[in-house]
């Protein structure tokens, strides 16, 4: 959907890198993006190995002083942001696309498992 110079999509249902592709070339275009429903992204592989790949990234700080960062965001929205900021350039982007077959886990429950206080609220709406 395109409103003036912002566009919004809705993340239901869309696999995490290809919603970040999309999203990375629109701004990369000079538009403005917004992501609803980032809650029900699909990430993919199973549910157990993103977790741990996440909660490994908790693990990162600094050494000498914590409070200096890096900061860790638990929010759906964030992480998605993240996903965003290290994206590939497209030429070397391997595109893998989802089978009804392959596992997959949701991003907010991913988010849920690790902090992220919000699941039962963004389910009522």
């Amino acid at each position: 959907m395109l409103e003036g110079n912002t566009i919004n999509y809705d993340g239901r249902g869309h696999l995490l890198g290809h919603l970040a592709a999309l999203v990375a070339k629109q701004v990369l275009l000079g538009h403005k993006v917004v992501v609803v429903r980032c809650e029900r992204i699909n990430i993919s592989g199973n549910f157990y190995h993103n977790k741990l790949k996440y909660l490994a990234f908790l693990r990162k700080r600094m050494n000498t002083n914590p409070s200096r960062g890096p900061y860790h965001f638990r929010a759906p929205a964030t992480l998605d942001r993240l996903k965003r900021k290290r994206m590939v350039v497209p030429a070397a982007l391997k595109i893998v696309r989802l089978k009804p077959s392959s596992k997959f886990a949701v991003l907010g429950r991913l988010a849920h498992e690790v902090g992220w206080k919000y699941q039962a609220i963004t389910a009522t709406l």
